[in-house]
């Protein structure tokens, strides 16, 4: 018998060997950090078990459920590489769980002997994870991936994980603007509750990744109510480029909140305020526009920062996952701040004031005394094609579909990356017909959003309806389609999806499809290495998922085959 340690992840696309990261995460996660959230996480299953117990009875306790969306959020692939935070997390959680331990003892309820509810650690074993062998087995500690020997159980499990993931970041944005729903917290605890079942069969997992989309589906609408409530409705924006002569703070993620708070802050104090990656959205918000100094995007996706942060010269500010550890010999690094969630060694972290505000004076005075951007592209690109905008558009959109002259809607949503397969996205949008428009939410966009390809009779053919999150967007266009049309389910639209995913983000996007129905989804580049053979051909016989192939067969597929809105139309 000997120990020896090692991690296992493959939450992400890029994950070792399209099996797992056993060494070191492909991200730049290092063993010790991954552990950290794998017992993390162990820890709040534990509460949500507990929580979801006093849920029944009427007593859960809201703080934990905060906590619990947290913990999920600060997992999620590129957000937290700090070791130290993460030990906050561990420390707050192990508390937070023995006092909803107590609340249910001080109210005689009988919890379950779950060893979930009992995990307890020691702060000297924050980061260690022994695997033991004996005989030629291995035997994985209780809160590692690797526990459950079952392959297509632990797929199933991890996609759950995955799914809620996903939730609890577009719960904890909501959140940040005053809006929650307790049914969403529910959908979550009781996820992370029967995932700590060991009795659970496959098809009991099927149902309950299902029960976590249609909670995506919800935390989706929350976040878009929360959103164009407080910033009003994305409307067509011109979004520039380019640069100013004033020096800059970049800042990327998604949370509006802090973007709001950064811009009324630094507003009169001679710095100009740019969107990078995920955050380039909120150029389409009329709250933000009103900003002067609220300059353009910079840049594209999130992978590409560790060359475009080198030019930008100013100051960083993550808001939410997206951050990518520098190089070596980067020069930026001390020159970022995170928020939130985020955390990274050898950066600096604005925390949440007793007020529940956050003091950017310190990122604010030291962009006043930085060189200004130099420019790495010029133009504008057009963005704010959310649901209230295409639905504005929708009679003359119908008039072009029952005419022909718009022949399939092709929704390429998701996330982008690093991996040169990738290139298959910027090939396929060149290649596609042109008498079709593409519908886009997320990252996924920079690989064809500054292509020129044109418009349909004034429509662009990139309809960019904004964040991850906002795949919600398209939903809403198109069961508004749907209607328009007269038919009688979203699958009868000619409406082709060719998904490209990466994080846990895309993942509830995804199964909140599957959870309204949607069939003949597309993704790419590569399947979910928890995807095993068995999971797959479920979801292909239950939702007739398939992968991309190449450009030009898929295009063949999906594009020249039937239907098209037309026939749809005559066939109605």
């Amino acid at each position: 018998m000997h120990c020896y340690m090692k991690m296992f992840c493959y939450q992400c696309q890029e994950t070792a060997k399209g099996k797992g990261c056993e060494i070191q995460g492909v991200c730049g996660k290092k063993p010790e950090t991954s552990t950290r959230m794998d017992q993390l996480l162990y820890i709040i299953r534990g509460m949500a078990i507990v929580n979801r117990i006093l849920r029944e009875k009427g007593v859960a306790d809201c703080n934990a459920s905060h906590f619990i969306i947290d913990a999920l959020f600060t997992t999620i692939t590129n957000a937290n590489f700090d070791n130290a935070m993460l030990d906050g997390f561990i420390d707050k959680g192990l508390e937070m769980k023995n006092e909803l331990i107590g609340t249910a003892k001080k109210r005689g309820i009988t919890l379950p002997y779950m060893p979930e509810v009992s995990y307890h650690i020691t702060k000297e074993n924050y980061g260690r994870l022994e695997v033991v062998e004996a005989g030629g087995a291995l035997d994985e500690e209780i809160f590692s991936v690797l526990h459950d020997k079952n392959e297509d159980i632990r797929g199933l499990k991890q996609l759950a994980i995955y799914g809620c993931k996903g939730m609890a970041a577009y719960a904890r944005h909501a959140l940040n603007l005053g809006y929650e729903q307790e049914d969403i917290y529910a959908v979550i605890e009781n996820a992370l509750a029967e995932i700590s079942r060991p009795d659970m069969s496959v098809d009991e997992l099927f149902s309950l990744v299902l029960a976590v989309g249609d909670g995506g589906v919800k935390a989706m609408a929350l976040l878009d109510k929360a959103n164009t409530s407080t910033y009003g409705n994305p409307e067509i924006t011109k979004v520039n480029i380019g640069v100013g002569k004033r020096p800059g703070i970049l800042i990327s993620g998604h949370d509006l909140k802090d973007l709001e708070e950064l811009l009324i802050q630094s507003d009169g104090k001679g710095v100009d305020i740019y969107t990078h990656s995920e955050m380039l959205p909120a150029q389409s918000y009329p709250f933000f526009k009103k900003f002067p100094h609220f300059a353009g995007n910079y840049g594209n996706a999130w992978w590409k920062q560790i060359d475009e942060f080198e030019t930008f010269n100013g100051m960083f500010l993550f808001t939410s996952n997206c951050i990518v550890p520098p190089r070596p010999k980067t020069t930026y690094t001390d020159r970022v701040y995170t928020t939130g969630v985020v955390g990274m060694p050898g950066t600096h972290h604005i925390p949440e004031g007793s007020d529940g505000r956050k003091d950017f004076s310190e990122i604010i005075e030291r962009a006043q005394k930085c060189q200004p951007p130099t420019e790495i592209e010029h133009g504008e690109i057009v963005a704010g094609f959310a649901h209230n905008q295409v639905l504005a558009l929708a009679p003359r959109v119908i008039e072009l579909v029952k005419s022909g002259k718009i022949r399939k809607f092709v929704v390429m949503a998701g996330c982008d990356g690093r991996f040169p397969s990738r290139s298959y996205y910027t090939e396929f949008a060149e290649k596609l017909p042109k008498d079709c428009v593409i519908l886009t939410a997320g990252c996924a966009k920079y690989r064809y959003n500054k292509l020129p390809l044109g418009e349909i009779e004034g429509v662009p053919r990139v309809l960019d309806a904004g964040q991850c999150n906002d795949s919600y967007s398209l939903v809403v266009i198109a069961m508004a389609l749907k209607d328009a049309l007269g038919l009688k389910s979203v699958n009868d639209l000619p409406i082709v999806y060719n998904i490209a995913w990466y994080e846990q983000k895309a993942v509830i996007v995804l199964l909140a499809l599957l959870s309204l129905g949607v069939r003949n989804i597309h993704t790419g580049p590569t399947l979910p290495a928890y995807f095993t053979p068995d999971i797959l051909k479920v979801l292909r016989e239950k939702f007739n998922i398939g992968t991309i192939s190449t450009v030009d067969d898929d295009i063949a597929n999906l594009i020249d085959t039937w239907p098209t809105m037309t026939s749809c139309v005559e066939a109605d």
